[in-house]
C-alpha cells in the first residue's frame, strides 16, 4: 500500500473534481458508458444515487480516483463501476489501490465471495490492470460505442478471500 493514498466515501464536494477525470469521449465511455460527453456533476450525482459505496482515493490529500458498485448481491457478488483516475495521478498506483479497497468493501460489507468487472476491449490499461490483479475473463459481449461501432465488453471476475 502506498502511504500517500487514502480512501473515504465520496461526498458531493468531490463531484466537481471527479467530472474532470475523463479526458475525452472514449475515456468517459470506458468508465461510464451511459454518460453523455462531457461528464457533468448532474450525471455523476445520478449515477451515485443509483449505485452503492461511491468511494474516492486521495493522493497526497487531493482527490485522485473514484469508483462504486453498480450491482451488489449480498453474499453473492459486487460489480465494480465508474472506475476513473485523475489524469495527473495516473501510473501512480491509484487504480490498483482503489480496486483493492473496493474488493475489501465487497468482502466486509456485502460478504461477497466474488468481484465482477467489465472492461471495453479498447481499454488496454484497464484490461492489463484487472488481469494483473488476478481477474479472469469469463465472457465477452457486444456493445455499441458512442459512434455506433461494435465494441467488445470483456467481463472479468475474481474470487475474493
Amino acid at each position: 500500500m502506498n502511504a500517500h493514498l487514502q480512501h473515504r466515501p465520496a461526498t458531493a464536494t468531490d463531484l466537481g473534481d471527479v467530472v474532470g477525470f475523463p479526458q475525452n469521449i472514449d475515456e468517459l465511455f470506458f468508465c461510464y458508458p451511459k454518460a453523455i460527453w462531457p461528464l457533468n456533476v448532474g450525471q455523476l450525482a445520478a449515477a451515485i444515487a443509483e449505485r452503492r459505496e461511491s468511494t474516492v482515493v486521495e493522493l497526497d490529500g487531493k482527490v485522485a480516483g473514484f469508483a462504486n458498485f453498480y450491482q451488489w448481491q449480498h453474499s453473492e457478488f459486487c460489480a465494480l463501476g465508474n472506475l476513473m483516475v485523475a489524469p495527473w495521478a495516473r501510473s501512480q498506483g491509484v487504480a490498483q489501490h482503489l480496486v483493492e479497497v473496493m474488493e475489501q468493501i465487497a468482502h466486509e460489507r456485502y460478504k461477497a465471495p466474488l468481484m465482477k468487472v467489465s472492461c471495453f476491449n479498447a481499454n488496454a490499461g484497464g484490461l492489463l490492470l484487472y488481469t494483473r490483479l488476478g481477474y479472469q475473463t469469463v465472457g465477452i459481449v457486444e456493445r455499441r460505442a458512442p459512434n455506433g461501432s461494435r465494441v467488445a465488453l470483456v467481463q472479468l471476475e475474481k474470487a475474493l478471500p
